[in-house]
């Protein structure tokens, strides 16, 4: 029989709601991520490069990981930021603790954990700067990850709940998927640039969690995402175009205008 194990539940801020309209999904899966500069307001926009995702951060900006719950089923997240387990602080492995989201919540985690009440902001700074490297971890700096699981089910759910759902990978798949993405990363690092951006451990906030139970559907993943991220500088050295806000193409609107403007003067 498998042992239900307390994880940390996100609270909703203002009750609950379904999320908003996000970004494209990276990976096929229940769990979408981005990563928000807290500073600016604005998600940061991704950019495709060699398998892989990469986003262009600021130093001394704070920033968050933006978690979506897609599926009409609590999940669990374990929370990678430069290889160390945002809530315990030990090296990242999927089988830790993690954040238990509901059926269609965004949730926002904007720091390490330091007690149900409390966070670290999470900073861009510069790599040894990083809570990683002042902690003796500089291998995995610039990456942030999360191996998302599905919950255990105990009653056979209606058939519309199963209607258009993909069916759950099997766990040696999602295994061989987990392993597949630690090799790309490990060889990408080898032959790449160092890093100009880490994690730093900033200031303390309130955000509060409160304990709960959750039993894993499998010993493996089902989902696992991955976010590089480094310097718009770095990113451009890669051959990746980096467009400010500003450069970006104004998209039409149908609705450009709030009130109606004055006809012009015969």
């Amino acid at each position: 029989m498998k042992r239900l194990l307390p994880l940390l539940l996100i609270l909703p801020l203002a009750g609950f709601r379904p999320a908003p309209m996000p970004p494209p999904a990276y990976e096929g899966g229940p769990v979408r991520m981005a990563l928000v500069d807290r500073d600016r307001g604005t998600e940061l926009r991704s950019y495709p490069a060699e398998g892989q995702r990469w986003v262009a951060g600021e130093r001394g900006h704070r920033y968050a990981v933006r978690l979506y719950n897609d599926s009409p089923r609590r999940v669990l997240v374990v929370l990678s930021v430069d290889g160390v387990n945002a809530i315990s602080g030990e090296d990242a492995d999927p089988s830790q603790t993690g954040y238990v989201l509901n059926p269609g919540q965004r949730a926002d985690i904007t720091g390490w954990r330091k007690s149900q009440d409390e966070v670290a902001q999470f900073v861009f700074s510069s790599p040894s700067g990083s809570y990683a490297s002042r902690t003796g971890r500089p291998d995995n700096i610039g990456l942030v990850g999360v191996a998302v699981f599905e919950e255990a089910r105990r009653w056979r759910p209606q058939p519309i709940l199963r209607r258009g759902l993909p069916l759950p990978a099997p766990a040696a798949e999602a295994s061989a998927d987990a392993s597949a993405s630690s090799s790309r990363i490990e060889g990408y690092a080898n032959k790449s640039q160092a890093p100009a951006l880490g994690t730093g451990h900033g200031a303390r906030e309130q955000s509060s969690v409160r304990d709960t139970d959750f039993e894993r559907a499998s010993r493996s993943p089902a989902q696992v995402l991955q976010l590089r991220y480094d310097s718009a500088r770095n990113l451009r050295a890669r051959g990746i175009l980096v467009d400010s806000p500003s450069r970006l193409p104004r998209e039409p609107q149908a609705f450009p205008n709030r009130y109606v403007p004055d006809p012009p003067a015969r």
